[in-house]
């Protein structure tokens, strides 16, 4: 009896899952997770990405055995699990999600591509975001995720006419590894991180995965924390609660791209005119679309992942690399109050708002003048929510790589005047800094002597110095970069890369910023 076989990855969930919707319409089928030894072991792999998963997963797994069946986890590198499975028990579709990830899961899904037309299988692989695969035209993608958000969320068969086949014998526990008999959840064997060489640490206060958890945050957002999103987000005080923190839930699939943008539209809908959950929103809404705008980037043109999206910036920061910069931005020891904090609040919560990882980026590549490789690799595994087509195309954007966009310097304390003007973050993230007087908090390598006595702290020893003169080092930064950007054959190569990558006119159209753009770009809004 052939069977379609659905192959979960970044898609965990049954609500508005067209794969295993679609395979389950035509026939039996089986369910499978693979766990990748090779994707793990990448520099932007961490913990806490693959303890979410398996989360996620295990409730994903529960939601099936309510139906009928079950997600089994398999252990390998995907081809070669899916030449075993083939070999016991044949299928003639694969069944899974597209998915714009990393240049190793890009490789990985070129192999599978490769095995399935060497073995005579279909595969299907619907949309799972407002990305278009092989997209020749921008002017064309507008519609393109529209149509995709706004069609008709994809609903299973009913349970009485699920049909699921058996794991073949030769994938059973020894062969690989697979989930416990229904009701035994929690004893999952799977592997365990340190197994996958992941990193032994984990944020301690960061997000639970599952669909449940995504529920329950966006429920909380639609009705009560909405009202907060637009005046809140860019305050690294309020934003835990005004952001909706949908994010990891979204990059894992928890919930779909689609209903979570029908969801919010429903309740606009539902509002009172002046309702101040409306405005936020909207903003909300707006937001959703630029989410595909950036994968759709990565989707385009996947060496951003590793070269300037602009090629005329090759060398401008590269053969300068300053480990010890570095090192003091990862160890929250840069000397500038609210980076170290940011940094803090990053390692216990696998989180920030956007302005704050906004500013980390732009500190790192302006006064530390780091290239923003291996800047993204660290944030890529400090990120709970690290999605490869936001991250690396706002890593290019905030380090002024791209091109097209405005050149964004963030002062590290004018922000932290703007929007922690009573120091709350600070002293939060900083205990040393508790008991330093506002006048000195967020430039505590000014305060005499006598007031560091009184305050118990050592600078340079409980708060470290700055690494560099701020004013200066991005003084000479930003010198270089414009000088670059004037040259005649750089400014000349940027058509092309508006043409190819450049922005449309989102649905709720643009608001302008306060600095503008000279190329018209979508931005954040900052």
């Amino acid at each position: 009896m052939s069977y379609g076989l659905v192959w979960f990855k970044r898609d965990l969930r049954l609500a508005d899952h067209a794969a295993l919707a679609t395979a389950a319409r035509r026939g039996p089928v089986l369910c499978v997770l693979i766990v990748e030894p090779s994707l793990w072991a990448q520099p932007d792999a961490a913990r806490q990405h693959y303890e979410f998963m398996l989360e996620s997963a295990r409730e994903l797994h529960a939601g099936l055995a309510r139906v009928g069946g079950r997600l089994h986890l398999l252990v390998g590198e995907a081809v070669a699990v899916l030449d075993r499975l083939h070999a016991a028990a044949p299928f003639d579709t694969l069944h899974s999600h597209e998915e714009t990830g990393n240049a190793a899961s890009y490789a990985r899904d070129r192999a599978v591509a490769r095995w399935c037309r060497a073995r005579g299988v279909r595969w299907h692989e619907p949309a799972q975001f407002g990305v278009v695969r092989r997209l020749d035209d921008r002017d064309r993608w507008q519609a393109a995720w529209e149509a995709q958000v706004a069609a008709p969320q994809v609903e299973l068969p009913e349970p009485s006419r699920l049909r699921f086949v058996a794991l073949p014998a030769a994938l059973q526990p020894g062969a690989g590894a697979t989930w416990p008999d229904r009701g035994a959840i929690a004893a999952v064997r799977a592997p365990a991180a340190v197994a996958l060489g992941l990193d032994a640490f984990e944020p301690p206060r960061r997000q639970r995965g599952g669909r449940h958890a995504a529920l329950e945050v966006l429920h909380d957002f639609l009705d009560a924390r909405s009202g907060q999103y637009r005046g809140g987000i860019s305050s690294p005080l309020k934003a835990p609660t005004a952001c909706s923190r949908l994010s990891p839930y979204l990059a894992w699939g928890c919930l779909s791209l689609r209903e979570l943008v029908q969801a919010t539209r429903a309740r606009v809908a539902a509002l009172p005119e002046g309702d101040r959950r409306r405005a936020g929103l909207a903003a909300f809404l707006s937001r959703l679309y630029w989410h595909c705008h950036f994968i759709q980037k990565l989707e385009s043109e996947p060496t951003l992942e590793f070269r300037n999206l602009h090629r005329g910036y090759d060398g401008l920061r590269e053969p300068e690399w300053n480990q010890a910069h570095f090192d003091a931005l990862v160890g929250g020891r840069t000397g500038w109050p609210l980076v170290d904090a940011c940094v803090a609040m990053l390692r216990a919560t696998g989180w920030l708002n956007f302005r704050m990882r906004a500013m980390l980026v732009s500190v790192a590549a302006y006064p530390l003048w780091l290239h923003w490789r291996e800047v993204g690799l660290w944030l890529a595994r400090a990120f709970l929510d690290y999605e490869p087509g936001i991250h690396w195309s706002q890593l290019q954007m905030q380090s002024g790589t791209t091109g097209i966009n405005t050149t964004r310097v963030y002062n590290p304390i004018k922000q932290a005047r703007d929007h922690d003007p009573q120091g709350v973050f600070v002293r939060r993230w900083l205990p040393a800094l508790r008991r330093v007087p506002d006048t000195w908090l967020f430039e505590p390598w000014r305060m005499p002597e006598s007031v560091q006595a009184r305050c118990g702290v050592r600078v340079g020893e409980d708060i470290a110095l700055p690494v560099v003169d701020l004013e200066s080092a991005t003084r000479a930064a930003k010198t270089r970069i414009h000088a670059l950007r004037a040259q005649p054959e750089v400014r000349a190569a940027k058509a092309a890369i508006v043409e190819r990558h450049g922005s449309r006119k989102p649905p709720q159209g643009r608001r302008k910023t306060a600095a503008g753009s000279a190329s018209g770009q979508l931005d954040l809004g900052f």
